[in-house]
């Protein structure tokens, strides 16, 4: 959305949290992707980073990659590091994608609460916030000294939001996880899995992490709810893996009513067939495909002119389609494939059958629906350049919104914050500067040194 055509905000049309303050600790994606979503309604969200330390799975500064070796780790599909360009520049940090795509609207203040100096300041932010969002490992925080005991003492309206793997206690505590190792632990890459296959084939997806984003906004603004009736602030423990467990219900319940596992299920489906992902004409193209009734199968071989599959006995109904299903993903995997994936969507839609293309990340950066919708939007970043993001995920019919400003480059906030805010003065802000606290930049002595 260019900048003329964006409406005017009025006082109507202020965004909800307006006037709420967050600050966070966070790394990777989960924990990022919470304070994301309450910065793109409005709140004012500082994310609270070391220049003294590198803190790992942030910014990446830790893995500083060459032309050749980012080009090649993006080929496999990793694109965390892959730099525009594919140039890693002076100042790498500032330049992944992964980070900039999840820190729009939000601001950097360049403080490290592992040392005195950065404690005390952290501490005089707290006084300030109303939300603190983290998502490290509960050891990490508890060594630190600011847990929610010594955090509600300085601030009793605080909201605490953690967000461990395994929660606050147990013995998993300490355990450190992302996404994709939840997952396994609680059983999804197993279901995921194909029949004839093993786990390792499905790759990541670090769905848990993506689910743990929007549920932890949620618990954010319902505990701002219910602060507004109480006055009392709160901790919330959600952990990676019970906030994800509720996902697979089904075969939770499954197995506690039926005493029957579950069985793994790539793409296919306990009743449904077909249903999958089916090759299309061309260099790896594919279409999904999910028909449930025998109406919806004649319609999709109608629409492919695949008469022949109605007179075959094995797929004369959906019980038989099912018990007959590798032969049936070979037979409808034969005609898809002379078939242009995008034009057959369009085909079988038409024709009543359930059908979507498999699209890749630059087929969604083209898709016509998505550019009708204003989904994207250019985002202009000092040294990165112009380049096209995903934007708002909701639209409000009254609440206009569009991304505000672009992603902080590292402690770009520091003096506003510590000088307007934390009431620091000149002087003192200057004092941490020269002691390396505060900065704009990594140290090449910190670089080397990797993750502090």
């Amino acid at each position: 959305m260019s900048e003329t055509a964006r409406p005017m905000r009025d006082v109507a049309h202020r965004l909800p949290l307006e006037g709420i303050r967050v600050a966070e600790i966070t790394v990777v994606w989960a924990g990022p992707h919470v304070t994301q979503l309450l910065g793109e309604w409005g709140a004012d969200v500082i994310r609270v980073e070391p220049v003294n330390a590198i803190q790992p799975y942030s910014r990446y500064p830790e893995r500083i990659l060459d032309e050749t070796a980012a080009r090649a780790l993006a080929a496999t599909g990793y694109t965390l590091a892959a730099y525009p360009d594919f140039q890693a520049g002076t100042d790498p940090w500032n330049r992944s994608p992964s980070f900039n795509s999840h820190a729009r609207n939000k601001r950097s203040m360049a403080c490290n609460v592992r040392t005195p100096a950065g404690r005390e300041a952290f501490l005089r932010l707290i006084q300030h916030v109303d939300v603190l969002v983290e998502n490290n490992v509960p050891q990490t925080i508890e060594r630190s000294g600011i847990t929610y005991d010594v955090l509600r003492e300085i601030n009793p309206r605080l909201i605490m939001l953690r967000m461990p793997a395994y929660g606050l206690d147990g013995p998993y505590k300490n355990y450190r996880g992302f996404g994709t190792h939840v997952e396994g632990m609680i059983g999804h890459h197993l279901i995921r899995t194909y029949e004839d296959g093993s786990p390792e084939e499905m790759g990541d997806t670090y769905t848990a992490d993506a689910l743990a984003g929007v549920m932890g906004a949620f618990a954010v603004t319902s505990a701002l709810r219910s602060r507004e009736r109480t006055g009392l602030g709160q901790q919330i423990e959600m952990p990676l893996a019970e906030a994800f467990l509720p996902v697979l219900g089904e075969y939770i319940l499954d197995y506690t009513m039926n005493g029957r596992d579950s069985v793994q299920e790539g793409n296919g489906h306990h009743s449904h067939a077909p249903h999958g992902i089916y090759a299309a004409a061309g260099e790896d193209q594919w279409v999904a495909l999910d028909i449930v009734t025998d109406a919806e199968f004649e319609a999709f071989c109608r629409a492919t002119e695949a008469e022949a599959l109605l007179k075959d006995e094995r797929f004369a109904s959906a019980a038989t389609r099912r018990t007959h299903r590798k032969a049936l993903d070979a037979a409808v995997s034969a005609v898809t494939q002379r078939f242009d994936k995008d034009a057959l969507f369009h085909t079988l839609q038409e024709a009543g059958v359930c059908a979507a293309p498999v699209h890749d990340d630059l087929d969604c950066t083209r898709s016509p629906h998505l550019a009708a919708r204003g989904f994207f939007e250019d985002l202009t970043i000092e040294g990165v350049g112009t380049h096209r993001y995903p934007g708002i995920m909701t639209k409000w019919g009254n609440t206009p919104n569009w991304i505000r400003k672009p992603p902080p480059r590292v402690g770009e906030h520091s003096e506003e914050i510590y000088v307007d805010l934390l009431g620091y003065s000149r002087a003192e802000y200057e004092a941490l500067v020269a002691q390396g606290e505060v900065g704009t930049t990594y140290p090449p002595d910190v670089l080397a040194r990797g993750v502090g």
